[in-house]
């Protein structure tokens, strides 16, 4: 007879449920650390985390195990705990396969900007101003957003997604724009916008493009509808129009962010 083998994602599995019997009881993030551990270890390849996914959580500074484990190899390809993306990804595949269900917020406010009648700019605009959120990294998000997708937009949707960040934090009652509710309940009644983000609302504010991005605060739904599912093929022409899909896929293409895209296909590569 031949050897029985077990399939790796069988093995993550097998480690999983192993970690969930042995944990019950424990609190909900400790149960999830260690079913996360026990995955990572279960792997043929071990999977890292940079430091920017534990300093808060650890101190960067400290000394820590390192990350080579005898016997095994670290993880230099995609990270198998997570849906494989294709050969030549597009926008389309990193909301199916690596956006946080948060992503409704996207698609709600786009919706929201359509049935406005704004610009197919504004609604791009709107669709894409938190995708650092939902894929990336939060802090400073608008920033990062922009980034992302600078090089398949126009100058003028990077542009509103990037100074959103700032404009969020400052009302216009001339437009109809009130600084938001929930912040008041998020951050404090007495929170105060860094000097950094005063600097870039004043630099907006005397910018050609400042509407572009002010729509997309008073398009920024600051509630989830739960009841509503907005889908990503409402967009799809707009998409084609407006959003320069690399022939090669996102992350394959060799623009100033392609490298961004494949963080987020690979997040726990080594290097």
């Amino acid at each position: 007879m031949k050897p029985e083998h077990t399939s790796p994602d069988a093995a993550i599995r097998k480690a999983a449920d192993a970690a969930a019997l042995a944990t019950q009881g424990q609190p909900a993030d400790a149960r999830a650390d260690a079913i996360e551990h026990a995955m990572a270890a279960a792997l043929e390849k071990v999977p890292v985390k940079s430091t920017l996914y534990t300093s808060g959580d650890e101190d960067p500074t400290a000394l820590k195990p390192r990350a080579y484990v005898p016997g095994k190899v670290l993880l230099m390809d995609e990270e198998p705990r997570l849906a494989p993306m294709p050969e030549k990804p597009t926008l389309a595949d990193f909301f199916e396969k690596r956006f946080r269900p948060s992503k409704q917020h996207l698609l709600q406010s786009a919706a929201l900007a359509m049935r406005s009648g704004l610009s197919e700019k504004i609604v791009l605009a709107c669709l894409l101003h938190d995708i650092a959120v939902v894929g990336f990294i939060q802090a400073d998000h608008g920033y990062w957003g922009a980034q992302l997708v600078e090089p398949y937009v126009d100058e003028e949707v990077a542009w509103a997604i990037r100074y959103h960040q700032a404009l969020r934090f400052f009302p216009d009652p001339e437009v109809g724009y009130e600084y938001p509710e929930l912040y008041v309940k998020y951050f404090g009644a007495d929170y105060r916008p860094s000097e950094l983000m005063r600097q870039d609302y004043e630099r907006a504010r005397k910018h050609k493009w400042y509407m572009s991005a002010r729509q997309v605060t008073m398009n920024d739904l600051y509630a989830f509808d739960a009841d509503t599912v907005i889908e990503l093929e409402q967009f799809t022409d707009l998409l084609g129009r407006n959003f320069r899909q690399p022939k090669e896929g996102l992350g394959n293409d060799h623009s100033p962010s392609a490298h961004m895209w494949r963080t987020i296909i690979a997040p726990t590569r080594f290097l």
